[in-house]
């Protein structure tokens, strides 16, 4: 069947997805359902660190922590991961260990893996506008763990926050990054791919913060390449920043948003933690 041109042009904004190709797949799927057009442009990718000795002897002593603590759910799928690798399907999580994660999307994921309210105590933000480090911090009974041990996974980079705040309190804190961050490279096609997404008006998915300062970087390559291209020497010129800048953001977090505001973001809409509210602030704000 023929398409016109007509048919092709969205009735709404293209929405953008900045996650990995893999944990985007079913919010474009979702969207897709909701009528929406959807384009994953991942600005990181996730790795495993290969040989994590760390995290091997962190989950065979996992009853010997009072509560593990995830900063995302990049954090939890490599945990187990490594629970599947060394124990196989039969493992389960050690009732004596409460679990803590920031957002929806973890706690999803802890569900997804076998773990929730009916098999251990989770602490996660009451709050769904405001899910962050600094609240689920306050949900946390410190007083309670001081002198126990509590387990951070993360990733290799990232603010120490939690670690701080809880040697503060007196707890004894165990790091253990499980997975990187990588950028991928800003070849022709991306240059190309967001070259046009500048071009319009979209509707951009952010769930991370770091990714926002990889977006303005490669915006700042279109730029000089732009300039390379018409030999031009005003280095102060940087429409494709200013553009970016003037795009949509959607963020499910509170953090997310207040880096956005720094880095000159002007529409930012903060939604509520997990994807049902990431779809459904894009579809009441068409």
């Amino acid at each position: 069947m023929q398409v016109s041109s007509r048919e092709m042009i969205p009735t709404s904004p293209v929405v953008v997805v900045t996650r990995p190709l893999r944990q985007a797949s079913n919010l474009q799927e979702k969207l897709q359902q909701q009528g929406r057009t959807v384009i994953v442009f991942p600005l990181f990718e996730i790795e495993s660190i290969s040989n994590n000795l760390e995290l091997d002897l962190a989950v065979r002593n996992l009853h010997q922590y009072a509560v593990v603590m995830f900063v995302s759910p990049n954090a939890i799928d490599a945990l187990f991961q490594c629970v599947e690798k060394k124990h196989g399907k039969t493992w389960q999580w050690p009732e004596e260990t409460a679990a803590a994660v920031v957002g929806a999307a973890s706690r999803q994921s802890l569900l997804l893996h076998g773990v929730s309210d009916t098999n251990t105590r989770i602490y996660c933000p009451r709050n769904e506008s405001r899910t962050d480090s600094e609240t689920l911090l306050a949900e946390l009974p410190l007083d309670d763990l001081a002198g126990k041990k509590v387990l951070v996974v993360r990733a290799d980079s990232g603010r120490d926050f939690f670690v701080d705040a809880l040697k503060k309190a007196s707890i004894e804190v165990q790091t253990i990054s499980s997975y990187r961050r990588v950028i991928p490279f800003f070849d022709k096609v991306k240059q190309q791919l967001l070259s046009t997404f500048l071009q319009s008006a979209c509707d951009w998915v952010i769930t991370s913060s770091s990714v926002l300062t990889t977006l303005l970087a490669w915006c700042e390559q279109l730029d000089q390449l732009e300039l390379l291209a018409r030999g031009d020497s005003q280095k102060n010129i940087c429409p494709a920043v200013a553009k970016m800048q003037q795009q949509k953001l959607y963020v499910p977090h509170f953090r997310i948003a207040e880096v956005a505001r720094e880095l000159g973001f002007k529409q930012i809409c903060l939604t509520a933690s997990g994807d049902e509210n990431l779809i459904l602030a894009l579809q009441s704000q068409l």
